[in-house]
């Protein structure tokens, strides 16, 4: 089995910073990807940043510039850099791993951005 805990949100006011962390445990087989999602009531979930195996990175536009998606696979882990925090960012972050066969998601860590 393979288990994603997440850990690293909470509130932060504008412009504020936050690092997520994704530290993956079980039989993970390589190559896999990584990736944080968000999603807020009512609304799909939608990907913020991923990283494939080989280190390439992908964002969406809202965020690019703002955040840095890295991951350290000697500790199966995945981090989500946030910065310059806005009240848009406000949802419940998730994240995944994929391997040619199989999707895995953490629990969710909720990250609210207010004053």
């Amino acid at each position: 089995q393979v288990q994603l805990v997440e850990s690293g949100g909470g509130l932060v006011q504008p412009g504020g910073s936050l690092r997520l962390s994704c530290a993956a445990s079980g039989s993970i087989f390589s190559p896999y990807d990584m990736g944080w999602y968000r999603q807020t009531p009512g609304k799909q979930r939608e990907l913020v940043a991923g990283i494939s195996s080989g280190g390439s990175t992908n964002y969406a536009d809202s965020v690019k510039g703002r955040f840095t998606i890295s991951r350290d696979n000697a500790k199966n882990t995945v981090y989500l850099q946030m910065n310059s925090l806005k009240p848009e960012d406000t949802a419940v972050y998730y994240c995944n791993v994929r391997t040619i066969s199989r999707s895995y998601w953490g629990q969710g860590t909720q990250v609210t951005v207010s004053s």
